[in-house]
Order: C-alpha cells, then structure tokens, then sequence
C-alpha cells in the first residue's frame, strides 16, 4: 500500500512503500537543504529496524551536504538493525560516489523498484 507522499521540507518528500519509508530527496542539496532535511532524516533511520530508500531521483544538484546525509543515514539505520538503499541515475551524482568510495557501501539503483526489490537489476552492456 502506497501513502500518499508528505513534504515536511520543499527538498524533501517521505511515504511509505511496501514497508519501507521513502525519503525523496528533491531540488539542490546543499548545506542549507541538508541542515532542513536532518531532523526527519534522523527521525526515519533512527527508528529500530528502519527499511528506508533515499530516493535522489528528484535532486538537480548534490554536493558534500548530500553525501553526508547518504551517510550518515546508513549509519544510523545500520546502528539500529535497519537497512537504507539508494535510487540514483544522476551521472555525475553516480560519479561522486564512486570517487569517494559510497557505492560501495550503499550500491546506488537505477529506479526505486529496482531498490525495492520489486525488479530484477538492469544488465549492464558488456557484463
């Protein structure tokens, strides 16, 4: 069952789906942004056993801000017993976290049903 999405803050959305909660991520992601976003951030990865999706499908630009949200919401939701995978497509957005090494702690998905599990992973060409 699928709520209808709230927008606590213009950058970001939050719903539930399939018993996960999913955080859109919406507009630029900066410091000011992520200063707004924090408080509800932690309030869904602080939550024991969270299952949560940060989706940054909506984003238009993501800097350091965002990939210290990124992790610092895997951090806490592993602290808890949770779990949080990611939806991005965004290039250079892909870019940032592979160069500082977030990929690999929080494999990026092309769609939110892919990271729900709902769709088997795209192939990529070549593999």
């Amino acid at each position: 069952m699928r709520q209808e999405p709230a927008s606590p803050t213009r950058h970001l959305r939050v719903h539930r789906h399939r018993g996960h909660t999913v955080l859109e991520f919406r507009g630029e992601i900066d410091i000011a942004s992520a200063a707004e976003i924090v408080p509800h951030l932690d309030r869904e990865t602080g939550r024991p056993r969270a299952r949560v999706v940060i989706d940054l499908s909506g984003i238009e630009f993501f800097d350091c801000s965002g990939l210290r949200l990124l992790y610092r919401a895997r951090r806490q939701a592993l602290d808890r017993g949770g779990q949080v995978h990611l939806v991005c497509a965004h290039p250079l957005t892909l870019h940032m976290l592979r160069i500082t090494g977030l990929a690999r702690l929080l494999p990026p998905r092309p769609t939110l049903q892919e990271a729900l599990g709902l769709t088997r992973p795209a192939r990529r060409p070549g593999h």
